[in-house]
């Protein structure tokens, strides 16, 4: 593939010919695609007459849709949707491609591919590349699945980190492919070869590395029987450092499981209320909203094997409610979409993954 280029996103929208579904959108690009591939092909006018129109359109059906575009062949051009590695969008980007036509002269692609970077990358003066670039795996006490690495990259000092962390986190996009890179590895972190600890891996062997703990990973947990829908609750309160009061109800069934690996998947929708009037707590008419939209959450998720719910906490005008899923793509669909069914709250989605439910310790529970 030639030079790809990368749009953020424009602030005007055109409001006719309203793309309100996959099927919109490429009906629409249809009528421009011939236009958008001389463009494309020609490397002319490429802001203006290709990414200010289509960028609008994307816009309409999710505002977190990133795209890159150029010739990955003399007389084929290929356009890649892609989350830019934000979890809860992956599965919108591989939906739209899933439903684009099929065309002589493109190449549609669900999120960014792996890529041969047989020479590296180059960024400014510096180069990234498998002959600069190292690895090890960390081991952590009480978390054997947990995966945990260290990149190494030569050049990187106090004063460029900012830089060569930028550089690093580009290439292993690149060289792994998006998807991947965003789910195979739990955490990391970058250092200079000075600071590294253990003996250093060729970045070249990661893939084969991360495939290996993958498999084994799901050999571990293959026959594990799911969590169930026999759930005890327990009901928490606390003090903020504010002084406002916390109300917390926690799946006490769930977390006591003993294979919370089996859902590494942490969904959090966080819903804004106004309880100003009720120390930030949700008053009675307003608790009964919430409790309908978080019901329609569960109702959704419900006998499917691949999503528990974990709780939910109340406090400063905000409640959060948690899921733990085997998968992050249903609950992307289903908790985005109450999104929109609720306009008239403020409400947003997180989607992380925390193997050991990490983020639920605060909890306490006892798991004997």
């Amino acid at each position: 593939m030639g030079i790809f280029d990368k749009v953020f996103g424009k602030k005007e929208e055109h409001k006719e010919n309203e793309i309100k579904n996959y099927k919109d959108f490429w009906d629409w690009f249809l009528t421009k695609e011939k236009d958008f591939f001389q463009v494309i092909k020609n490397h002319k006018n490429i802001e203006t007459d290709f990414f200010e129109i289509l960028s609008p359109k994307l816009k309409q059906l999710n505002e977190g849709y990133y795209f890159l575009c150029g010739m990955s062949e003399d007389a084929i051009a290929e356009l890649i949707i892609t989350a830019d590695g934000d979890i809860k969008n992956i599965v919108f980007a591989e939906e739209i491609i899933a439903e684009a036509p099929k065309l002589a002269q493109w190449k549609f692609t669900a999120l960014k591919p792996e890529m041969n970077l047989d020479h590296g990358i180059k960024m400014g003066e510096r180069d990234f590349s498998q002959d600069n670039i190292y690895f090890y795996s960390n081991e952590i006490d009480g978390y054997p699945d947990e995966i945990d690495i260290t990149f190494v990259y030569e050049g990187l000092t106090e004063e460029n980190k900012s830089d060569c962390v930028t550089g690093v986190c580009i290439f292993l996009d690149n060289f792994l492919g998006e998807l991947n890179f965003a789910t195979q590895i739990d955490t990391f972190n970058i250092v200079g070869k000075d600071d590294a600890e253990k003996e250093l891996v060729p970045i070249s062997k990661l893939k084969d590395f991360l495939l290996w703990r993958e498999r084994e990973f799901i050999e571990k947990y293959k026959n594990l029987k799911d969590i169930g829908d026999d759930d005890a609750y327990t009901v928490l309160e606390a003090v903020l450092t504010n002084g406002s009061p916390l109300i917390a109800t926690v799946n006490t069934t769930a977390l006591k499981y003993d294979a919370k690996t089996s859902y590494p998947w942490i969904s959090v929708l966080k819903i804004e209320y106004d309880g100003n009037e009720n120390s930030g707590l949700p008053e009675s008419k307003e608790y009964e909203k919430l409790d309908s939209i978080e019901d329609e959450a569960y109702q959704n998720f419900k006998n499917d094997g691949g999503t528990v719910y974990i709780g939910r906490e109340s406090a400063d005008n905000t409640r959060e409610v948690y899921f733990a899923s085997k998968d992050f793509r249903k609950p992307s669909k289903v908790l985005q979409n109450l999104i929109k069914n609720y306009p008239e709250y403020k409400m947003t989605l997180e989607i992380y993954k925390d193997k050991y439910w990490q983020s639920f310790e605060r909890y306490n529970v006892n798991q004997n």
